[in-house]
């Protein structure tokens, strides 16, 4: 459990939710992109047919799918800035593009049909890259994904002068292929084939990998770490070692299911983590055993969380402390958050503060946001062995705050509504109540919907011209949060049809 130290009344979220006739906005999204008819450019066979059956799949398993079949740049530009606010208030969101793609020192352009390319810098102006595509995923509250089925051969091999070393550096030749990305933490890039490999098309109306991907992805009850493990070894054995998937980035340490009903989901995702990774079946378990030998450090964190759960029979918190420790050790966050708080309680290793500390200084240094807002914690009440420090407190309470910590926004909107953080003002509390919300806070929602006096006038009057920029609100800017303001608190959060 994650520590407040400020608080506004709560009330229960029952209170809010009974009057409400309702629509929640979708908690899995998904963009499908298709590209064949290219004007300039070779055509591609099945891509358009690829998108087709995947938004198909997508569909059957509860994602609210946009589907876009050849299209120009412009078009995908604007489909991307709508799906972008569509994915703040949902828990994931999806990207899947298939066409062709190119790698121009080192960014990764994705190519719209009506691409006319006579040289690199036309790629650059007339292509849509991986970092839009990341970008519009960026604001999903629990996970991001982006799938890229476009390493196929590279169209422009007789525009680009490759004998230019700054271009060739870092453009794909004719053998194809698409540079290695670096997302954040907490998104996945999915490639249909290793970088400097081509996707092959197979002989059917699908290429291998999409068939794998979907044929996985409809695999009710199966985590999405291992869900990617099953799409590689399905395509390397559908191309005879020829093709192989590869993801970028890393998961969130929570078990996630994208088949499934809701009631499902629900059940396996529970809030409590070491009761979560328990409900991994049998089969999964010998796969992330056999993933974690190979040194994958969230199969190590699931499984030392399957020995914190006091109630399954594999509780060993001796065990989970050596798990989390290689984990830790290879530079896991997650882990070493998760260990930090096994030295501070002393469970499953002797009690050490000062190794807490050291642990949970080092998630913190990756940015990981429950690492910073701990610390804050620490040196706000002089814990741990730390100095009382409140200066140093609030620096590392706005980090996290930064990094979109829930907790963190919330305080640190409390404290900037009442001048308590030098520099931070009524606007700057009221971006980071509207974060909040973006990111389903409850507690900012309960606390705006049933507390609102409990914020300054000023403040109230900054959030409301922050809907108003979102085009969520059209009412006046008088700091009266009456019934139209209501309204547009419940739609920033996800609340899509309410009334009073």
């Amino acid at each position: 459990m994650l520590r407040f130290f400020l608080s506004l009344p709560l009330v229960a979220v029952l209170s809010i939710w009974p009057a409400l006739a309702e629509t929640i906005a979708s908690e899995r999204v998904a963009l499908v992109i298709g590209m064949s008819d290219y004007v300039s450019v070779p055509q591609l066979r099945n891509t358009v047919s690829d998108a087709r059956a995947l938004s198909a799949t997508l569909e059957e398993i509860g994602f609210d799918v946009d589907t876009l079949i050849n299209a120009s740049r412009e078009e995908v530009m604007e489909t991307l800035d709508d799906f972008a606010f569509r994915a703040e208030t949902a828990d994931l969101a999806l990207i899947y593009f298939a066409g062709h793609g190119v790698s121009v020192q080192g960014t990764t352009f994705l190519v719209p049909v009506d691409a006319v390319v006579q040289s690199n810098l036309d790629i650059t102006t007339q292509a849509v890259t991986l970092d839009d595509f990341l970008l519009a995923v960026d604001g999903a509250r629990k996970m991001r994904i982006v799938i890229l089925d476009s390493c196929r051969d590279n169209p422009f091999p007789d525009v680009i002068d490759l004998r230019d070393p700054e271009v060739a550096k870092g453009l794909t030749t004719g053998e194809g292929g698409l540079a290695a990305p670096a997302p954040e933490r907490g998104t996945l890039v999915a490639y249909a084939a290793r970088n400097g490999e081509v996707a092959l098309d197979g002989d059917g109306a699908n290429s291998p990998f999409n068939v794998a991907l979907r044929d996985n992805l409809s695999q009710s009850g199966l985590e999405i770490s291992l869900m990617f493990r099953q799409v590689r070894d399905d395509v390397l054995a559908a191309t005879a070692n020829q093709q192989e998937p590869t993801t970028y980035g890393s998961l969130p340490g929570v078990p996630f299911y994208l088949a499934g009903s809701p009631e499902q989901r629900e059940e396996l995702s529970v809030a409590d983590l070491a009761a979560a990774w328990s409900r991994i079946g049998p089969d999964q378990t010998t796969e992330m055993i056999a993933m974690a030998e190979a040194g994958d450090t969230r199969s190590m964190f699931g499984l030392a969380l399957t020995k914190l759960n006091p109630d399954a029979p594999s509780y060993d918190p001796e065990a989970a402390a050596a798990l989390l420790e290689k984990s830790a050790a290879a530079g896991s966050p997650e882990a070493q958050f998760r260990l930090g708080r096994l030295y501070e309680s002393g469970v499953g290793v002797a009690e050490d503060w000062d190794r807490a500390v050291q642990l949970y200084r080092a998630a913190a240094a990756q940015d990981f946001s429950d690492a910073v807002n701990e610390l804050g914690y620490f040196y706000f009440y002089g814990a741990l062995g730390l100095p009382l420090d409140q200066a140093k407190a609030l620096e590392q309470f706005q980090r996290a705050a930064d990094l979109k910590q829930p907790e963190a926004m919330f305080n640190v909107a409390g404290m900037a509504d009442d001048g308590l953080i030098p520099g931070l003002g009524p606007e700057d509390a009221a971006g980071y109540l509207y974060q909040s919300l973006r990111i389903g806070s409850r507690k900012v929602l309960e606390a705006l919907m049933e507390k609102s006096s409990s914020f300054k006038l000023e403040t109230r009057k900054a959030l409301q011209a922050k809907l108003a920029e979102n085009g969520l609100y059209d009412g006046p800017i008088d700091g009266d949060f009456g019934p139209t303001t209501r309204r547009s608190i419940r739609r920033a959060y996800g609340i899509l049809e309410a009334e009073n």
